[in-house]
């Protein structure tokens, strides 16, 4: 087994400390959901779920950003599993699924329909992709869009030349980084994009989720191979015009990747009846900056939907 992808039994990790932060945080992280594993393309995935078997309206499944993981909805999620089933993915080389040799779009879209099968989601499902969970998402509807009924991009940006100023690329490996305990790796964790929060008890709570600890000291769950532009190889922005099923655009006004240049574009791929949302005071971690706001935008867009 490669270093790199060498993790203590799960059993054996070491906990996280007690949340600490406002109550309705504290009352959501509470809500410890259930942990599953399902092997895709011999890759052990796995995911949490939320909520009851099956309810009146449709379950959701929550996609997280790139080297991010499932527990950066453990906050968020829970909000939404009262009448709905709520699942979260690690998506391959992130959190605690497996890593792979390399990372094409085709795994993550198998990955994620492997997830919406083996939670019982029920039938047509929401996803709700959050930046490189985003572009997955676009991705997954141009493959199965007609499986699920709506798809929530949170600030995934693109743009029409895309593909000249982001090449595909086959991402890149450095050796990882080794800290001596939890602490100081949890203060090294930094933001990607780069950006400010406000919101100290969230950030450590995503970074203390970051991190594993094996027989060299404490170092990252991601596998830093899997960060690269393959994706944009796709025709993203068609898979988003074309969606079969509806869709709404959630980002945040201060973002560094949805400009008014990138928000003006994107806007001509929805249609006049699509949901676009702009959360206040939030940049582009934005359930991190407003996670309140982003849970009302969220159930508005919702609402209508079920209709």
């Amino acid at each position: 087994m490669e270093e790199d992808s060498w993790q203590l039994p799960r059993d054996d990790r070491p906990e996280p400390p007690a949340a600490t932060g406002p109550e309705w945080f504290q009352r959501a992280v509470a809500e410890t959901p259930s942990s599953h594993h399902v092997t895709v393309a011999d890759c052990d995935i796995h995911y949490l779920r939320w909520g009851p078997e099956a309810g009146a309206r449709p379950g959701i499944l929550f996609i997280h950003g790139g080297a991010a993981h499932a527990r950066w909805w453990s906050f968020i999620a829970p909000f939404f599993a009262e009448d709905r089933p709520v699942a979260a993915i690690d998506l391959s080389g992130m959190g605690d699924s497996g890593h792979r040799e390399s990372y094409e779009n085709e795994f993550h879209v198998a990955e994620i329909a492997a997830v919406l099968e083996d939670a019982r989601l029920g039938e047509k499902p929401i996803i709700v992709g959050h930046s490189f969970g985003g572009y997955m998402t676009m991705s997954f509807t141009g493959r199965h869009g007609d499986e699920i009924s709506g798809a929530v991009i949170i600030d995934s940006a693109l743009r029409p030349e895309e593909e000249e100023r982001e090449p595909p690329g086959e991402g890149f490996a450095r050796p990882k980084p080794y800290f001596p305990n939890q602490d100081i790796i949890v203060r090294r964790f930094r933001l990607r994009p780069a950006q400010s929060c406000e919101n100290k008890y969230l950030v450590d709570f995503i970074a203390r989720h970051s991190a594993l600890q094996d027989e060299k000291g404490w170092t990252w769950k991601h596998d830093v191979a899997e960060r690269g532009g393959k994706y944009r190889a796709e025709p993203l922005a068609d898979y988003l015009k074309e969606m079969p099923c509806r869709k709404a655009l959630i980002y945040g006004a201060e973002s560094v990747l949805v400009t008014p240049e990138v928000l003006e574009y994107m806007t001509g791929l929805y249609g006049p009846n699509d949901p676009i949302v702009c959360i206040p005071d939030a940049q582009h971690h934005l359930m991190l900056d407003q996670p309140l706001a982003f849970v009302d935008a969220l159930r508005s867009i919702l609402a209508g939907w079920d209709m």
